[in-house]
């Protein structure tokens, strides 16, 4: 995946951003050598999130499934949470 600096962003600002996203769907910003950040473009971060809202509802179904929930009040709900605290 591309690499932008911390500097090259400071410099040339957004237009830094636009350039590397032109050919690729994300880009790493590097800070001090360090990779740190991802940058993308908003269609491809709601293609990203499409798809992890896609696998909880896949695991949902699986756990489902499976037996692997607890039916209950939201009172008993509440004691499990501060029993597990």
């Amino acid at each position: 995946m591309p690499h932008i600096s911390a500097n090259d962003l400071k410099v040339k600002g957004v237009v830094a951003i636009e350039a590397m996203l032109a050919n690729q769907p994300e880009a790493i910003i590097s800070v001090r050598g360090k990779e740190r950040f991802v940058v993308m473009d908003m269609e491809q971060y709601h293609y990203l999130r499409e798809c992890e809202l896609e696998a909880a509802l896949a695991q949902t179904r699986t756990d489902l499934a499976e037996g692997r929930f607890v039916k209950g009040s939201p009172e008993e709900h509440v004691a499990r949470l501060k029993a597990a605290a």
